[in-house]
């Protein structure tokens, strides 16, 4: 099992930036592949962002895409998502989300553990 716990959200105003953080217990977080979601208030969870199973490429929903870099370091057992160019519709609760098989990472339903979330506001 894994545990994530993020960290890094905050109050930002339109244009800024952040990084969140997503720790990670056990010593075999690098043998799952992570990725970022989202959920604003009266909206569904949605995909943000992810590393394919074998951790060589990156994938970015289209509404981040050119904004939002994620990265890990499995020595730190962290993975990070660095966002930029903030806009109000960014705001939202962010989770970060680990898997133990492969498969599409745009599904929520494929993660296997979550972290309890970090809040992200965008004021314009």
């Amino acid at each position: 099992q894994v545990q994530l716990v993020e960290s890094g959200g905050g109050l930002v105003q339109a244009g800024g930036s952040l990084r969140l953080s997503c720790a990670a217990s056990g010593r075999t977080f690098s043998r799952y592949a992570v990725g970022w979601f989202r959920q604003a208030p009266g909206k569904e969870r949605e995909f943000v962002a992810a590393f394919n199973w074998i951790g060589s490429s990156t994938y970015y929903a289209d509404s981040v895409k050119g904004r939002f870099t994620i990265s890990r370091d499995n020595a730190k057992n962290t993975v990070y998502l660095q966002m930029g160019s903030l806009k109000p519709e960014d705001t939202a609760v962010y989770y970060c989300a680990a898997r133990e098989r492969p498969g599409n990472a745009y599904y929520p339903t494929l993660y296997d553990y979550w972290g309890q979330g970090t809040q992200v506001t965008v004021s314009s």
